[in-house]
């Protein structure tokens, strides 16, 4: 898969520049959207509001990666993006989408690959909605960490993103810590063994492809 991490960089003369604060909305679910945006510093949280009522967090986004490209064209967003760190961001109106096709054909390939991982994304959380918490757990946890090298670990938010308790989420990681799969260090976690986590992940994983393809390297 192509690598996606910081495609989008060198059009980010063509966006305008925001700086937000931790726990800032960029965008509401269905709210009419009139651009999207590139994550250049900080940390942002995709979160879905299920027909029952109920949010869970869907996705956590990695530095130089595009959010929100469903909003191009007033097309509703489907998800909430919400920071979690102090951030920057670069945004993109439809004009300014309309001038980089015109000015950088390519840019046009490079967009339809992200929107195309995006529904990869989407398939994915499908897969892993109904299997067992632990088995969803391993593959976020290796996802996560990948992405983001240090992950910041915080069982409430990470309950949300799995979608169950934290009394769940804390069981099963004082398991895994007594194995020395994980270790929790400084408010970080990190995996010490992934060879274990993966064979907890891929069992009854067969309708979706190779896993790892939905993880982004580090650059």
């Amino acid at each position: 898969m192509v690598n996606l991490r910081y495609i989008w960089r060198p059009f980010l003369k063509y966006g305008q520049m925001i700086k937000l604060e931790e726990n800032t909305t960029i965008y509401y679910q269905g709210e009419v959207g009139k651009g999207f945006y590139y994550l250049d510093k900080g940390s942002v949280k995709i979160t879905l509001l299920t027909e029952k009522g109920a949010e869970r967090t869907v996705n956590y986004v990695p530095e130089g990666m595009l959010l929100g490209e469903n909003g191009i064209n007033k097309e509703p967003y489907l998800t909430t993006a919400v920071t979690t760190a102090p951030s920057i961001l670069y945004y993109f109106t439809n004009e300014a989408m309309l001038k980089i096709y015109e000015e950088e054909p390519k840019a046009v390939i490079l967009f339809t690959n992200s929107l195309l991982y995006k529904f990869r994304l989407l398939a994915e959380i499908i897969t892993f909605l109904n299997l067992p918490v632990e088995q969803q757990m391993a593959h976020y946890l290796l996802k996560l960490v990948k992405e983001n090298e240090e992950f910041p670990f915080n069982q409430t938010s990470f309950a949300r993103y799995v979608g169950t308790s934290r009394i769940t989420v804390n069981k099963i990681i004082q398991k895994w810590s007594k194995e020395k799969w994980i270790e929790l260090s400084n408010q970080n976690i990190y995996i010490k063994n992934i060879n274990k986590l993966k064979e907890i992940r891929d069992q009854n994983s067969k309708n979706i492809g190779d896993l790892d393809m939905l993880m982004l390297p580090l650059m």
